[in-house]
């Protein structure tokens, strides 16, 4: 098997000495495909996540017989993949032979554990671990937008490796305890989408813009002081590290708040240059690329910043801000921007669109009516998803932290407590 390497305990073992790891197919639009040919199911990187396996949009590809031969996936193997977002890197599920013949492309490594040394349930829960994931982070090769592994690194990471017998309990363990917690996760979930419904049907009633409702439309721009938008052209030459001015992006754009986190900032020179899109309290500031759409109100802790990429209404005299967010913050109003976009890629929603968006006309003291309204219905549901969203993320936690535990036999797995909603 190879040397073992000790670093406290449990003994960390190479990879490369405890399974073999299988490459996949390439795929070649010039390949000749005269001669012995078949079709089999095809495994790409967006159908292997983190234990799981998404399976309902796997493709199908036609190679030599003796090629497929070499890329076939057998039940009990582990797959993991080389390349995507940094924190999936390597990330670990078990192929129990749900395609007949089902090959795997070249992004997707297939670990043929020595079944008499490791489980390969064990091994994929190790890549799950906060210990796994931090040698594919810090191995991995980063670009801008993606990262990779290679096999090399692959089997070159170590492995927490107790006994046989204590891998297969740990496998049962785990099993059972996150299929609870993900059972609680989903349950918050669907709690959370029947609220944000719920949500969605009081905003359109209160706001009059429920199918069938007889409330007259304005386009925006009739009843704005001005619609513009923010930097657009080359942005990024204008960013400072230190002192400047914060300049808002969408990513700082979520329905209804303004998230502080992330915030560039940009020269003076650059503010004084594009002064035109320097932001005041009580202005409106709409996503165009992206989450399309997504507005919310200015704070005074923003006033005098600028932004970039970002739609500016100036409501003026006749409209109330936060009317107009919880109007474009409306399904009336996303269905509007989804159809007015425009991007295969991403949906990108412009100047011109939103100035004809059709919204309520009503009075400045209608309006203070509704935002009361809507803030005293809409509040306490928001602090209900907010209640939630803090539960997911505690149970997020401690799924992660009972992993990292059980693989790194720091758990008694045969006397740990299990979870339920008492624990929250």
């Amino acid at each position: 098997m190879g040397e073992r390497v000790t670093y406290g305990e449990p003994q960390l073992v190479r990879l490369g000495y405890l399974c073999r790891l299988q490459t996949g197919l390439t795929v070649d639009g010039t390949r000749e495909l005269d001669g012995d040919v078949v079709t089999r199911p095809y495994l790409r990187v967006a159908n292997v996540q983190a234990g799981h396996l998404i399976l309902d949009s796997v493709t199908e590809i036609t190679v030599p017989r003796a090629m497929a031969e070499r890329s076939t996936l057998r039940a009990g193997d582990v797959l993991m993949t080389e390349g995507g977002d940094l924190d999936k890197l390597g990330r670990g599920a078990v192929w129990h032979g749900e395609l007949d013949g089902c090959l795997h492309q070249n992004h997707v490594f297939a670990l043929r554990t020595i079944p008499h040394q490791l489980d390969a349930g064990y091994l994929a829960w190790v890549t799950q671990s906060t210990h796994g994931k931090s040698y594919f982070e810090s191995t991995g090769v980063k670009t801008t937008n993606l990262a990779s592994t290679n096999s090399s690194k692959i089997l070159d990471f170590r492995i927490p490796l107790p006994e046989l017998s204590e891998q297969r309990r740990i496998t049962d363990f785990l099993d059972a305890e996150t299929a609870k917690i993900d059972a609680l996760i989903a349950k918050r979930r669907r709690m959370t989408d029947l609220l944000a419904l719920r949500r969605e049907r009081i905003i359109e009633r209160v706001l009059g813009l429920e199918e069938g409702h007889s409330t007259a439309l304005i386009p925006l721009k009739y009843l704005v002081r001005e619609v513009s938008v923010g930097i657009v052209v080359t942005p990024a030459k204008w960013y400072v590290d230190d002192g400047g001015v914060p300049a808002l992006r969408g990513v700082n754009i979520q329905p209804g708040r303004i998230l502080a986190e992330d915030v560039v900032r940009i020269s003076e020179g650059g503010h004084v240059e594009n002064r035109k899109s320097r932001l005041a309290a009580g202005d409106v500031v709409v996503v165009r690329t992206g989450q399309a759409g997504a507005a919310a109100v200015v704070p005074s802790e923003f006033d005098g910043a600028n932004c970039i990429d970002l739609i500016i209404i100036r409501p003026g005299d006749r409209l109330d801000p936060r009317y107009v967010a919880y109007v474009l913050n409306s399904d009336y109003a996303k269905r509007q921007v989804d159809l007015n976009s425009v991007g295969s890629i991403q949906a990108h929603f412009n100047v011109g669109a939103m100035k004809k968006l059709p919204i309520p006309a009503v009075s400045r003291s209608e309006q203070a009516a509704i935002v009361a309204i809507l803030d005293r219905e809409i509040g306490s549901m928001d602090a209900l998803c907010e209640r939630l969203a803090v539960q997911d993320r505690l149970l997020r936690e401690r799924r992660q932290a009972l992993i990292t535990a059980a693989v790194t036999c720091q758990l008694d797995v045969t006397t740990a407590r299990t979870t339920n909603d008492r624990d929250l």
